[in-house]
């Protein structure tokens, strides 16, 4: 038997061997790493360099500009100037509550309680928005922008960002038409988020007239602009051309709103209203658009979309003559003898009155056992409908009622729109009040009495008009009787001047009134001012006839002695009114002027009436000789309440 052959093996030849495919190994990793490294480093490199700073690629909003308010020959009356707010960025931000409010806190003047206040919004935008810059003063003034720049390396995550302010030239003139704008609630944020506007924390946003109905117009679309910063919020230059060309999102200016106001009237309309409380309008008879409007007093637009002080927002409230209220659409006033058109109308009407029917006035109208006054106490003696209207002889307007009852009266006041909103829309409005028999007996202790239908007759008792509503009721019977929409805008404008959409004259109603009865309802409103007896006889104008009706509306009762306007405590004095239209045969204004609490319609109410009529014929007529063609000009409060000056 053969013995096994064997294999001889030592100990150090197989460790040699392991040796070497440990090396193999290795080496075949160090080559997949390199691999990788290239891969990484060489190939793929600027995608993940740009990926590696993702999480600080900061977009910082480029505000547009709002669009201009102008009046119809393009003067500017609201234009936005250039300002800077600060912000804080709350992920950038570091020590924040320790070291940088209170540093910020000591540029900028506040106090305790402010610094307190504005750590707690960073404090909470930290957990809700980090990213989002949270504004923490609004309008620097330049000290303050001084300040900040200048120790701008102590305050991580603060940054003074250029924002545009609105401008209201005009300062009070217009105030209520124009409106103000101030800071977005929470509340509105969320709801305009759902709705898909893009708006954010601070932003500002329109609160009355023209900056509220054309919010969506006047808004522009805010841009962008993508930065590469660091964890303290620095910009990182190096890095801001790995951005490419989607860095910059230009932002896009809203429209501009152009109104029916013409300046110049207005300038007169300002200068000529003689009281401290009221409202003056002047409207085209045949469009319905304004002219010029004057709501007594106002408010500066620019303080209360700025840093309006709790002292200062105290004093408007408190203020007796209520600068927040718009005279023209939002407070109703009785009408007093500016109303007696109406009334005339509705005699005529009704068949039973005609403009030759004479009644006699002793001074007064005697109803069962009470009296009621006519303002002649020695009586006017017999009187037909003409003089009627041009002595404002309150007796014959009584027997009407007295006639007729209250409801057609209330009949015709509601064709010509009274007891209800005008539509206007830029403005708020109350309907004002125009009673019935239904309303006495609804509302009135007693239910109905045939006394409430003398006292509406003459404007007084219930009756309750806006000088918006009264001014289309003249330019109703002015026109023929066609009751118009009145208007304040006439376009939008692009920012190139192109018309975007133009607004035509908008008839609410045609009112069945016969030719006759229309023409000697005027025939008395031109007796008024143009024959000796009329009571704006005084102040008419030697080179146009005016056709219109004073009025002086009682607001507290009368005593057995009459009061002189000066011997009066001011809210008890009597409202003055004027309403009326020019030219008197080929009508093309109507104007109503009301001086609250200010006397007598023909002597401080008329006079405001007859200057805006002259001004008016004065500027067609140049206009017609020169025509200008549209041009931008910048509107400038003067020390003398109005003055306009060309663009730079």
């Amino acid at each position: 038997m053969t013995p096994p052959t064997l294999i001889e093996t030592t100990p150090g030849r197989e460790l040699a061997r392991r040796f070497v495919w440990v090396g193999l190994a290795m080496v075949a990793g160090l080559v997949v790493l390199a691999v990788q490294l290239y891969r990484l480093q060489i190939t793929q490199g600027e995608e993940y360099a740009a990926k590696s700073v993702a999480n600080f690629v900061k977009e910082v909003r480029l505000r547009a500009d709002r669009g201009l308010i102008k009046d119809r020959r393009g003067t500017i009356l609201v234009d936005n100037r250039p300002s800077f707010d600060a912000f804080i960025t709350p992920a950038f931000c570091t020590r924040c509550a320790e070291e940088v409010l209170p540093k910020l806190g000591e540029l900028l003047g506040w106090d305790e309680e402010q610094r307190k206040r504005v750590e707690e919004q960073v404090r909470m935008a930290r957990r809700t928005a980090p990213f989002q810059p949270l504004p923490v003063r609004i309008d620097l003034t330049r000290d303050e922008f001084d300040r900040i720049n200048a120790r701008v390396d102590l305050l991580d995550g603060v940054e003074v960002v250029p924002v545009p302010h609105r401008d209201y030239r005009t300062g009070s003139v217009l105030a209520h038409v124009l409106g103000y704008m101030n800071e977005i609630t929470q509340e509105e944020l969320e709801r305009l988020s759902v709705e898909g506007s893009r708006y954010a924390l601070g932003d500002y946003i329109g609160r009355r007239g023209l900056e509220r109905y054309f919010e969506s117009t006047l808004r522009g679309r805010d841009g962008v602009r993508k930065e590469v910063v660091n964890a303290r919020g620095r910009v990182i230059e190096e890095l801001q051309d790995k951005l490419g060309k989607n860095a910059v999102v230009p932002s896009r200016p809203g429209n501009n709103v152009v109104l029916s106001i013409d300046m110049r009237l207005q300038e007169v309309a300002e200068r000529a209203f003689p009281g401290a409380a009221g409202a003056a309008l002047v409207v085209d008879v045949k469009t319905g658009f304004i002219r010029a409007v004057v709501s007594r007093p106002g408010f500066d637009p620019n303080l209360l979309t700025g840093r309006i002080t709790p002292a200062q927002m105290a004093s408007l409230a408190k203020d007796p003559l209520q600068p927040m209220i718009n005279r023209v659409s939002a407070n109703h006033f009785s009408p007093g003898s500016t109303f007696k058109v109406v009334t005339q109308l509705a005699a005529y009407k009704s068949g039973l009155f005609r403009p030759e029917t004479y009644i006699t006035c002793e001074g007064g109208y005697r109803l069962g056992a009470n009296t009621w006054r006519c303002h002649n106490e020695r009586g006017h003696g017999p009187v037909n409908g003409k003089m009627a209207m041009q002595y404002s002889c309150n007796s014959w307007f009584y027997k009407v009622a007295d006639t007729l009852g209250l409801d057609p009266i209330a009949e015709m006041g509601k064709a010509l729109g009274l007891g209800q909103q005008t539509g206007i829309g830029v403005l708020a409005e109350v309907p004002g009040i125009m009673p019935s028999t239904e309303y006495h007996q609804r509302l009135s202790r007693g239910g109905y009495t045939k006394g409430m239908a003398l006292n509406s007759a003459i404007g007084q008792g219930d009756d309750a008009v806006t000088p918006l509503q009264l001014a289309m009721v003249y330019a109703a019977v002015a026109n023929g009787g066609t009751l118009h929409k009145p208007q304040l805008v006439e376009r939008i404008e692009g920012l190139e001047g192109e018309v975007i959409e133009q607004y035509e004259p908008q008839v609410v109603r045609q009112l069945e009134l016969p030719k006759a009865q229309l023409e000697s309802v005027k025939a008395g409103l031109r007796a008024v001012v143009n024959e000796p007896g009329g009571t704006a006889f005084r102040v008419r104008l030697e080179d146009v006839v005016v056709a219109g009706k004073t009025g002086t509306a009682q607001v507290a009762t009368l005593g057995a002695i009459r009061l002189k306007t000066q011997q009066m405590d001011f809210f008890q004095r009597d409202h003055a009114w004027f309403s009326g239209f020019a030219p008197a045969d080929e009508p093309e204004i109507a104007v109503v002027v009301l001086n609250e609490h200010g006397g007598h319609g023909g002597s401080d109410a008329a006079p405001t009436a007859m200057a805006l009529i002259r001004k008016y014929l004065e500027l067609k007529r140049e206009d017609a000789a020169h025509p200008a063609p549209r041009q931008s000009t910048l509107y400038v409060s003067g020390s003398d309440g109005v003055s306009s000056s060309p663009a730079p």
